[in-house]
């Protein structure tokens, strides 16, 4: 009997698990647009180095001292998708450009 409940409370365990993580990524903004990114990735910054020092003091080591990035997520937000559609909506001319290339290339080499 075990050996059947078992599958099952893995698999519900793994469904939990990963529906609260979406739910907190939800709630907390990083599926929403640029804007709410970034507001969440400004909480995110405030309370990840308070909390970071606390368990250094609960586990008593240090850690090296964290590079600063200059990264605005409001500039870069979706920034795949805007490259993919712009080279979608090019390759009509682009492949026009292409194929008159080929031509002259096979006509310069078939005389």
């Amino acid at each position: 009997m075990a050996a059947k409940i078992l599958p099952v409370v893995k698999f519900a365990t793994k469904v939990t698990i990963a529906g609260g993580a979406l739910y907190v990524a939800y709630d907390s903004g990083l599926l929403g647009g640029s804007k709410e990114g970034s507001v969440a990735l400004g909480r995110a910054k405030a309370a990840i180095p308070p909390a970071v020092e606390e368990w250094m003091k609960y586990f008593g080591f240090e850690l090296p001292a964290t590079p600063k990035i200059e990264f605005s997520p409001l500039n870069a937000w979706n920034s795949g998708v805007q490259k993919s559609i712009h080279a979608l909506s090019v390759a009509p001319s682009t492949v026009s450009d292409y194929t008159k290339q080929g031509m002259q290339y096979a006509k310069n080499h078939l005389k």
